[in-house]
């Protein structure tokens, strides 16, 4: 069941902000300018990392050498015309 929105003007969002912010327990504010909402004022969800973590052991399998790209690099070699250095 959702619980109905507090609304209330911008100017007494601004006059009472943080007190505002203190006391949100949940709760969702609309602030309104002349009558029409222009933002809702909502606590953050905080993430559950706690399912994640974990979460992909025994379901991935690395194949092959994952620490090599499979060409030769001589850090000594350059481009013949950039002088910088390649792969060859």
């Amino acid at each position: 069941m959702k619980t109905k929105e507090k609304v209330m003007t911008a100017t007494e969002f601004k006059a009472k902000c943080l007190k505002i912010l203190d006391q949100l327990n949940g709760q969702s504010i609309v602030i309104t300018k002349r009558g029409k909402p222009v933002a809702r004022v909502m606590p953050v969800r905080q993430a559950d990392n706690s399912k994640l973590i974990g979460s992909m052991r025994g379901k991935v399998t690395v194949r092959g050498n994952i620490f090599s790209t499979g060409r030769k690099w001589d850090a000594q070699s350059r481009h013949p015309r950039s002088g910088l250095a390649y792969h060859r």
